[in-house]
């Protein structure tokens, strides 16, 4: 490489002052007729030329070789049936093809799985932006064409981008879209899923039967079969059957011949919310604590509290009718017959029975709990009366039969061994559960308790103070003394009053966050999970995962409390686990049940056509063999088809480094003053030559 370059004596500005001052004295000479005028203006012109320095510069150069991007993609998808293998052969054959091009290096860039799917537009441009563009000669990518960035993707390449596809012509594959699913619904009312069944690929003769079966269920119970059309957006109604996380899992059966089944199936988590709680309250005499259970009620927004209390005493006998005992007629028919379903707890607040309530009354009652409802008795003295509960067709639900004593002495409530397990009292006698810091009360009904009944809290002589049952699928507490007012007045330091109540209440209207025997799992960042098995038992798990691939893995739960046992966890991939301890069972999705590696699954690249197109380069499969490499010049076509199969070129970009510099002046110095000289000489001599004329 050789260029003249100057190096002036003067600045440029003088230069070019004085080249116009010689322009404007050759130019008067000129309009005075003086033969010599253009010798002069040479000269002039020379010395100009002499004081810009002009140079000749040589450069040395050595050749750089020209760089060939492999890319093979090995993301999850990139792992179906046959496809490694394709990836393997074509990344050896090339590495061989490229290393025989002559003054061609290769630069191997091999892709995995990302956390937002695959990030092969990332890749790419990383890629490229840490090799010179001037001896980027071509960018191969092995992939099946499914990437996730496609904003990443460069602007433009100077070099041709080919795309190797991995897979068949035949591949097809059918999968389970999801389009919108709610966050939140109101427990036994309907929510709606949009979804969508749809086919990729060539679907063979067979398996185009318009529509197929999808399998729903929810928290993995009951599951219902429904056939669904195809490629159309259809609504799914969902019931949620609890209150909390309700895993509606939603799957397709497998069809012949289809690459994977990881995209046929879905989980959706949605949250089971009240509308309201609904409360009936009944109060059978005014009594100090009375106003306890209807603040507590009031307070909570959610709930819907209908109360009425029995004013009349029991010993007052004037004969007035029982019909004329309230200035309005109370719906009881309406509320025990009609409509106490529509309750989700009742409260009987030192109810007294006195011939108010037919029996019939109580029957339903004590059927709506075993159907699924819930009482909660908050007892006093009456409990061992001639008009107690117990004595009623109520009494074969609860928990405990009076003895007919009361015991009338100061004590302090006490935890037993299960309400220190059960979460209705759990933590509730602070870090010495023994010795709790409570306040004494005053008075308890004694009773014995029947059946599998569990006592929380006991009182006075170690008899039980908060009793607990299941009866049927439905839910009673019976709390034996009425002085729990005590402690909301402070009385010797007061309790957790307002706590213990709202737990019972809460228990019985079957909150997932106070089940005696539950399973939880709480995702804490990412695939991290943090199991929790409460239980009334001494020990628990160990816990049984079960993966999506169907392969199970037990997890030891360690101790935490009593009835409480932990875990942490981390799932090897997202998708559906189900757990199990026990009778215990639990459905847990950890991020989409189809990975977004799966969701399409057949080989194409049409998001990155416009790259390839604007580059030159072309789309092939290697299904079709692995194409021969050539070198081509820039413009001409970068693929092909020949004797031999398909082929792929790279363009040589003759890039090159200078290696060396050389500078030397154009002429010598003395050969400048020789010149100069000898052109004012010429003009002189021209001048004289006029005069001896």
């Amino acid at each position: 490489m050789t260029q003249i370059r100057f190096d002036p004596a003067l600045p440029w500005w003088a230069i070019a002052v004085l080249a116009g001052l010689a322009a404007l004295v050759a130019g008067f000479a000129l309009w005075r007729g003086l033969r010599g005028w253009a010798w002069r203006g040479l000269a002039a012109l020379a010395a100009c030329a002499a004081l810009a320095g002009p140079a000749l510069e040589r450069g040395t150069r050595a050749a750089l070789s020209d760089i060939v991007v492999l890319l093979d993609d090995r993301s999850s998808s990139q792992q179906l049936p046959g496809r490694p293998a394709q990836v393997d052969q074509a990344v050896a054959e090339l590495s061989s093809q490229i290393a025989a091009l002559p003054g061609t290096d290769l630069r191997r860039v091999t892709l995995g799985d990302g956390e937002d799917g695959t990030a092969l537009a990332t890749a790419l441009s990383r890629a490229i932006a840490a090799e010179p563009e001037a001896r980027l000669a071509g960018v191969i990518a092995l992939t099946d064409g499914r990437l996730h960035d496609a904003p990443q993707l460069p602007q433009g390449l100077p070099a041709p981008l080919h795309v190797l596809l991995t897979g068949q012509p035949d591949d097809w594959d059918r999968r389970l879209v999801i389009e919108e699913a709610p966050a939140f619904g109101l427990i036994d009312q309907e929510v709606t899923i949009r979804l969508r069944v749809e086919d990729q690929g060539t679907v063979p003769e067979a398996s185009r039967t318009g529509s197929v079966a999808l399998r729903l269920s929810v928290d993995g119970e009951d599951e219902q079969t429904f056939a669904v059309p195809m490629n159309t957006s259809l609504t799914l109604p969902v019931i949620l059957g609890h209150a909390g996380q309700n895993v509606v899992q939603i799957a397709l059966d497998t069809a012949p011949g289809e690459l994977t089944d990881r995209n046929n199936a879905a989980a959706v988590s949605i949250n089971g919310v009240r509308d309201r709680l609904r409360v009936l309250l009944v109060s059978g005499e005014p009594h100090a604590g009375e106003r306890t259970w209807r603040n507590l009620l009031k307070s909570d927004a959610a709930v819907d509290l209908i109360h009425f209390t029995i004013l009349r005493p029991p010993d007052k006998f004037d004969g007035v009718p029982v019909s004329e005992l309230s200035l309005i007629a109370f719906p009881t028919r309406e509320l025990f017959l009609e409509r106490i379903d529509d309750f989700d707890l009742i409260i009987f607040d030192r109810y007294s029975v006195r011939g108010i309530l037919p029996p019939e009354y109580y029957m339903n009652i004590a059927r709506y709990v075993e159907e699924g409802g819930a009482i909660l008795v908050s007892a006093g003295p009456e409990m061992a009366s001639v008009e107690s509960l117990h004595l009623s067709p109520l009494g074969r639900i609860l928990p405990a039969r009076p003895t007919g004593r009361v015991i009338e002495e100061a004590f302090l409530p006490r935890l037993t061994d299960e309400g220190r397990r059960h979460p209705v009292t759990a933590g509730l006698g602070g870090p010495d559960p023994d010795a709790p810091d409570w306040g004494r009360w005053l008075r308890l009904s004694q009773v014995t308790p029947t059946g599998d009944a569990q006592v929380a809290m006991t009182g006075a002589e170690d008899a039980p103070l908060l009793v607990l049952d299941r009866v049927g699928e439905g839910r009673v507490a019976l709390l034996t003394s009425d002085q729990v007012w005590l402690w909301g007045r402070g009385f010797e330091g007061g309790g957790p009053q307002l706590e213990l109540l709202r737990r019972i209440a809460h228990w019985s209207m079957k909150e997932p966050e106070l089940e005696e025997e539950a399973l939880l799992a709480d995702i804490r960042d990412g695939l991290a999970v943090t199991f929790t098995r409460r239980t009334m038992q001494d020990a628990a798990g160990p816990l049984q995962v079960t993966a999506p691939d169907g392969t199970v893995t037990p997890v030891p739960l360690v101790p935490d409390g009593p009835g409480r046992f932990v875990a942490d966890w981390t799932a090897p991939e997202p998708g559906l686990y189900r757990l199990a301890d026990g009778d215990m069972r639990r459905v847990l999705a950890l991020g989409p049940a189809a990975p977004r590696e799966f969701e399409e699954t057949v080989a194409d690249a049409p998001l990155l056509a416009p790259l390839i197109e604007a580059s030159g380069g072309s789309v092939q499969r290697l299904s079709d063999g692995i194409p021969d490499l050539r070198q081509v010049r820039a413009g001409r076509a970068a693929s092909g088809s020949g004797l031999g199969g398909p082929w792929i070129g790279v363009t040589p970009r003759d890039a090159a480094t200078v290696t060396g510099l050389e500078r030397r002046p154009l002429l010598p110095a003395w050969v400048w003053l020789a010149l100069v000289a000898g052109l004012i000489l010429t003009g002189w001599l021209a001048e004289g030559r006029r005069r001896a004329a």
